[in-house]
């Protein structure tokens, strides 16, 4: 026998609540009257509230209180849902055409040899064409921290190696058991 579920599930039952509107909409409208502009942008000045919704509701369109802090208030008769549907684009058009800059991370030793600090200045160089930053980070551990001077050579030697597509963005302080350099991509005009 199939053990007994307890009245009380865990589940919720609910289901994903929608974000309310930004704006007041048709009924919603408090304000005893309001500055109107028409489906056409015309201003047709400060009437009553009802009438306003009475015009709306003749040209089959929605009243919308587009700038609640004037006085009084701005309502505009216009499509509520087409509106919305053409912010919904313009902001999804917005996020597709934001550049997010990634930071790569490189770490490396005091002594990493010549061959591997080469693959690492390829890779580095292909991130920051691409325009990614790239942190070169050294960490010493135990006694080698006596090292940190030839540490802080080594990272100025790819500051060096990189100078031509990068610029140091940020550089760490030469105390504590950690190095690091950030460096971003030259802007090109």
């Amino acid at each position: 026998m199939p053990p007994r579920r307890k009245s009380g599930s865990r589940r919720s039952r609910r289901l994903p609540q929608t974000p309310p509107d930004r704006h007041q909409i048709n009924r919603r409208i408090t304000a005893p009257e309001v500055r109107l502009i028409s489906e056409t942008k015309e201003n047709l000045g400060i009437i009553p509230t009802s009438e306003a919704l009475e015009r709306a509701r003749e040209v089959g369109l929605d009243l919308v209180m587009v700038s609640q802090g004037a006085r009084p208030p701005v309502c505009r008769i216009m499509d509520y849902g087409k509106y919305k549907y053409e912010v919904q684009k313009r902001e999804a058009k917005a996020r597709k055409n934001a550049t997010q800059v990634a930071t790569k991370e490189l770490r490396l030793r005091y002594r990493t040899d010549a061959g591997d600090l080469e693959t690492k200045l390829k890779h580095a160089r292909e991130f920051l064409e691409s325009g990614d930053k790239v942190k070169f980070t050294m960490r010493f551990r135990g006694r080698e921290i006596v090292y940190a001077e030839a540490g802080a050579a080594k990272l100025n030697a790819i500051v060096d190696a990189l100078s031509d597509i990068a610029t140091v963005d940020e550089r760490s302080a030469p105390r504590g058991r950690m190095l690091y350099v950030v460096l971003a991509p030259v802007k090109t005009a």
